[in-house]
């Protein structure tokens, strides 16, 4: 039923009951606000099939003669899955126009290159949540340590391969990250390891900062990392009175929120600036994350993290 319906199924009900009960077609419709041939439908399909007739069906045409082949439709689904190619390039090697490519893709779910995984092509199942705290993801994402001055994109890659520098800068930090579902707030710590004492101190921590902005996290999902699967995890999951998840492995789109925070992480903080060491970095992210989640718009919802989250306040500093 569309937005301007002036019926909905009770009111066509209604209405048939009317003349059913011995009113006129044109008296019933004059008191539901709708045409007399409007009325006369209704009460038509009613006699024919009863309540289910009152119900809408569907506008689709049972049969679309021109609609485009399903040898052609497969090509174009085929050639988008597997080269990731634009409606003008394959228009070009179907030999189909542009604008029918796109109503192909548009009917399989493929307009968008964003929805689809890029390694298999698949449409990725957005997972939807309806309020803050419902689902959290998490993961790890490692960061090359900043030697001491300045790794390889101030130096160059043959000062740094070579030289002292090099070898002052090698190893990884890990930088553990929660993101709400729904609003996605996020907090991150850098830290030194993804083992499980890291994981599990690193979600105490988490779940006490979201409880701090007024959100009770219900259920995790993670990928399956050692520190996600072990017992001190699971432990703290049950007194958190929180569900824990984990994502079928090589699949880590399904946890896709959080993976696209990583990569907006790197570009927006981690690679953003030519820091000149690993503790000048640390210290520019507290004050990135506090501008992500504070005032960097983000066009999943509209605004910035906290904009989703109750109006509190202190919130918004």
């Amino acid at each position: 039923m569309h937005a301007n319906a002036p019926l909905t199924v009770e009111g066509r009900r209604r209405l048939v009951e009317r003349i059913d009960s011995g009113w006129t077609i044109t008296a019933a419709a004059e008191a539901a606000n709708v045409s007399r041939q409007t009325a006369s439908k209704w009460w038509n399909r009613w006699l024919e099939e009863g309540e289910v007739g009152l119900v809408d069906r569907l506008s689709r045409p049972h049969r679309s003669p021109r609609r485009t082949r399903r040898k052609v439709e497969k090509r174009i689904v085929g050639l988008r899955r597997r080269r990731k190619l634009g409606p003008a390039r394959i228009g070009g090697i179907v030999g189909v126009p542009t604008s029918t490519v796109h109503a192909v893709l548009v009917r399989y779910g493929l307009n968008r290159l964003e929805w689809m995984d890029r390694l298999s092509g698949q449409v990725i199942r957005r997972i939807e949540t309806s309020y803050c705290g419902e689902l959290a993801h998490v993961d790890v994402k490692k960061q090359a340590i900043v030697p001491p001055g300045g790794g390889h994109r101030i130096h160059g890659r043959q000062n740094t391969n070579n030289g002292s520098m090099g070898k002052q800068g090698r190893g990884y930090v890990c930088v553990h990250a929660m993101v709400d579902a729904y609003s996605r707030l996020a907090y991150t710590e850098i830290l030194g390891n993804e083992n499980a004492e890291d994981c599990v101190a690193f979600l105490g921590r988490a779940v006490a900062w979201f409880a701090d902005h007024g959100i009770h996290i219900e259920r995790i999902l993670s990928d399956n990392g050692n520190g996600y699967r072990s017992f001190a995890w699971r432990d703290l999951c049950a007194e958190l009175g929180i569900v824990h998840s984990r994502i079928k492995p090589r699949h880590p789109y399904t946890n896709g929120k959080v993976e696209r925070f990583n990569r907006t992480l790197r570009d927006e903080w981690a690679w953003a600036r030519l820091y000149r060491s690993d503790a000048e970095r640390a210290r520019a992210l507290d004050r990135w994350i506090h501008d992500y989640n504070h005032h960097r718009h983000h066009t999943a919802i509209g605004g910035p993290p906290i904009s989703r989250v109750n109006d509190l306040p202190e919130h918004y500093i």
